[in-house]
């Protein structure tokens, strides 16, 4: 489903470009709730509440509970609990046939103009690292899709951040090797359009033998979203993905990845995503652990966190 290049659309990209800088000058980074901290069971709009009872600067937002609930609503809950929204999920199918794709694509200008209108233009979504089909095939398939769908956020001013993904048992899950890479993404990334940058976790930086070297390369114009965990002190055969450990606890150089992120300027949201490491614990208790193992990383890095 080819999409023409209008007038509209070059206008909105061009007004976008100011915006791949981030967030306000003078800024600094801040933490957000994950659901993943929480296993998945706070709903919204309690999620966002959890965050600000226990402290968080920001809250990730659940992108079709908050839809419904209107631009409003949305605006005034996040407004009463002094929250600041960190990002959406991107909710457009790229990975499977072209009708769902095309399903997906049709809604999107509308949830581009939800997350302006609730001044959270970031969306973000992850790319398997390995594929049932050759890297020249799918390349191409997912240049097109995305940079369509850029065309569309652009018109509300709305970035797109790509994950890449490290561990070594999901390059090998499928037969082909596709991007996994931090450099490779952020190539893929600038070929999809100028609203197109990196979701960057530091676990998948560390999995993926990135260095700090690779953030200051990106720089704050392609950095949409940080993701904030660390990792044990294990082989790349015994890694899982969905096995984390608290910032801190691991191995992960978290120091210089904060620090490269504060020398490049980034001041939007740092999402704590733990996989299963909480889940034995009560909602509350597990967010508050989750915040202060996160504050403990900011200083020992000497970076002020927002």
């Amino acid at each position: 489903m080819p999409i023409q290049l209008t007038r509209r659309s070059l206008v909105g990209m061009l007004g976008a470009v100011p915006l791949l800088k981030g967030g306000p000058p003078g800024g600094r980074m801040f933490l957000a709730l994950n659901s993943t901290l929480v296993n998945n069971k706070v709903p919204w709009p309690d999620f966002a509440r959890l965050a600000a009872k226990t402290g968080f600067p920001g809250t990730d937002v659940m992108l079709d509970a908050a839809q419904k609930a209107g631009v409003t609503a949305t605006n005034d809950l996040l407004a009463e609990l002094r929250v600041k929204p960190a990002v959406l999920g991107f909710p457009v199918e790229f990975r499977k046939d072209n009708e769902a794709f095309v399903a997906g694509y049709k809604k999107l200008g509308e949830s581009a103009r939800f997350a302006a209108a609730i001044h959270c233009p970031r969306m973000m979504t992850y790319i398997m690292p390995s594929a049932d089909v050759p890297k020249a095939e799918l390349y191409p398939v997912y240049r097109s899709r995305f940079s369509q769908c850029a065309r569309v956020l652009a018109d509300s001013g709305v970035r797109l951040g790509l994950e890449f993904l490290g561990p070594l048992h999901l390059r090998k899950a499928k037969p082909y090797e596709f991007i996994w890479k931090m450099p490779d993404m952020l190539e893929f990334a600038r070929d999809c359009g100028p609203n197109v940058g990196l979701l960057l976790d530091s676990w998948h930086w560390h999995h993926a033998g990135a260095t700090t070297t690779d953030i200051l390369a990106a720089g704050r114009e392609r950095i949409v979203h940080v993701h904030f965990n660390d990792a044990p002190a294990l082989p790349p055969e015994q890694i899982r993905d969905d096995h984390r450990l608290l910032p801190g606890e691991g191995v992960i150089n978290l120091v210089g990845f904060l620090r490269a992120l504060q020398k490049v300027g980034y001041t939007d949201a740092l999402s704590v995503e733990v996989f299963n490491r909480l889940n034995d614990l009560p909602p509350e208790e597990a967010a508050r652990k989750a915040l202060n193992a996160s504050l403990g990383v900011f200083r020992k890095a000497a970076v002020p966190e927002g």
